[in-house]
């Protein structure tokens, strides 16, 4: 994968679960600190409580709560093992909208954000991003057997099919840049919608992650659907690399610099792939050698 273009799609934003923290997307953002009210950084604070904050979205299988009321997923998980490295064992979590994330992590609401958020130049401006978690492809939710043979946004123009996207997600601009002509691309509001979309006929097929769209039709195997090879989407003639990370307040740089460290060793020695792996993450989906988030940041 070339190095040259470093952008993601933004996760879908899901109404938030009960308990959510009620932030709209016009809140303003609180000046970033580096001290707790007692005055300490957030790490030694955690690390003198055992105890920290963290916010998740409700999306599939990036960080969620599960039905027996647990907070699950990819991200929190991850959290989890890495905390417990640095020594924080216990990992409290509040859900709000995705949108909210930044911005109610700004306001001292939770300590970081695991949610499975990409990194991208604009977020990298209100918070600062653990190194890449993961990396992701793209792909569609089709029709079982997928008659139209679609496995790029060129494809779908080409055929002139309609195609669902995620409201706030940036596939809509992929599929654009695909030649998708504007009218034919619905925004729905959650990962339901766009089954919902795909099985009711209303649109030929469904661009999200190849990881959250596996997990959905995984979820339901009598829907009639499946998900298409996972492919990497062109912007300007380039390709886009997808990379996904932990959000901390610009000012927390040693919660950071340490969670990056037991990130970075969990990546090496194998236990990454295996904490990932019951959410549909493999060792393809380690970040690519070399991949940065100061690279992510400055495209």
């Amino acid at each position: 994968m070339t190095q040259r273009s470093w952008s993601r799609r933004d996760f879908l934003r899901r109404t938030a679960a009960a308990g959510a923290v009620a932030l709209g997307g016009t809140t303003a953002l609180a000046a970033c600190t580096s001290t707790n009210a007692g005055g300490g950084s957030v790490l030694e604070s955690a690390r003198s409580s055992g105890t920290i904050r963290i916010g998740i979205a409700g999306e599939e299988p990036y960080g969620f709560t599960g039905t027996d009321g647990r907070v699950t997923g990819e991200a929190p998980e991850v959290a989890r093992a890495v905390l417990q490295g640095i020594g924080i064992r216990d990992v409290q979590a509040e859900q709000v909208d995705f949108g909210s994330l930044i911005p109610a992590l700004n306001a001292n609401r939770f300590d970081m954000v695991c949610a499975g958020m990409n990194i991208t130049p604009q977020r990298c401006q209100q918070a600062a991003f653990s190194v890449p978690d993961y990396t992701a492809l793209t792909a569609f939710l089709v029709p079982r057997g997928n008659p139209e043979g679609v496995t790029t946004f060129p494809d779908i123009a080409a055929k002139n099919l309609k195609l669902a996207v995620l409201g706030a997600a940036v596939e809509q601009g992929y599929a654009e840049a695909g030649g998708v002509p504007a009218g034919n691309i619905s925004p729905f509001d959650d990962q339901n919608a766009l089954l919902q979309a795909v099985t009711a006929g209303r649109v030929y097929a469904a661009a999200l992650t190849d990881i959250s769209l596996k997990w959905l039709a995984g979820k339901n195997p009598e829907a009639g659907v499946e998900v298409t090879p996972g492919f990497t989407p062109t912007q300007d003639g380039r390709p886009v690399v997808s990379a996904g990370g932990f959000v901390f307040r610009q000012g927390d740089n040693d919660l950071r610099q340490a969670f990056d460290t037991e990130l970075q060793n969990l990546h090496g020695n194998g236990r990454w792939v295996q904490i990932a792996s019951p959410f549909g993450f493999s060792d393809a989906n380690l970040p690519t050698a070399g991949l940065t988030t100061e690279q992510l940041c400055s495209a």
